[in-house]
């Protein structure tokens, strides 16, 4: 195989992985053995080993000697390291947003809004985590900063294994009200009150996380990742 197409089939078991993650369909925990993500991702050995090493490095995967990768298992400091980061990189993107001269493509984000919501109305959980995610990188995309956003895209997959592990109840919403008022205030482009709106809302996310207990539960790699290689 050559090196490109080497490197984008490494980039997809990645991707693969790191949306099932961020969608919650593998949960803290998880086991990853390697001859099943070879056989559920069609994908090369060697490569579904470098995935995880990548993935370890984002800290999404553990890999222990001896007993090979699992997901990781966010401890209740990284949990709240991570929301505090959040809070600090999001309170920027908002700061760009409405500092920006020109209009802003607040349609984009009131249709992300709206997807977020239709999937709510349809009680799917695994679309509504998604969209809910996608909300927050669309905010990081409209300022314009990649790199901005791919630090957030991180952070979002590992805020998805922290409250797999420790939401005190099973619904997945984000905040898509939440989302709604963001919007307002963005557009309203005064700072405060849109920095108020995403600081409440992020504190909302970890008040309803309970940081003393989680519960672990097992799948199936083959159903995981079963429509990903079609």
């Amino acid at each position: 195989m050559k090196p490109a197409n080497k490197a984008s089939e490494i980039d997809r078991i990645v991707a693969t992985i790191d949306r099932a993650v961020a969608e919650q369909r593998l949960p803290p925990g998880t086991r990853l053995v390697e001859a099943q993500l070879v056989e559920s991702l069609n994908a090369n050995r060697n490569h579904v080993r470098v995935a995880l090493q990548r993935l370890a490095l984002k800290r999404i995967v553990t890999i222990e000697p001896n007993k090979g990768a699992s997901i990781a298992q966010p401890s209740v400091e990284e949990a709240r390291a991570v929301f505090a980061a959040r809070s600090v990189i999001e309170r920027g993107i908002i700061e760009i947003l409405v500092s920006q001269r020109g209009a802003l493509n607040l349609a984009l984000l009131r249709k992300q809004r709206d997807q977020e919501q239709a999937a709510i109305e349809r009680g799917q959980r695994e679309a509504i985590i998604r969209e809910s995610g996608q909300f927050h990188l669309l905010l990081a995309r409209l300022a314009g900063n990649p790199v901005l956003e791919d630090v957030l895209k991180d952070l979002i997959t590992r805020s998805s294994l922290i409250i797999s592990l420790y939401q005190r109840h099973s619904d997945p919403q984000c905040g898509c009200d939440e989302h709604g008022d963001i919007i307002a205030a963005i557009e309203g482009r005064d700072p405060l009150p849109a920095i108020q709106c995403m600081r409440h809302h992020l504190n909302d996310l970890e008040q309803h996380l309970n940081l003393d207990f989680w519960e672990t539960r097992s799948v199936d790699l083959q159903t995981v990742f079963g429509d990903d290689h079609d």
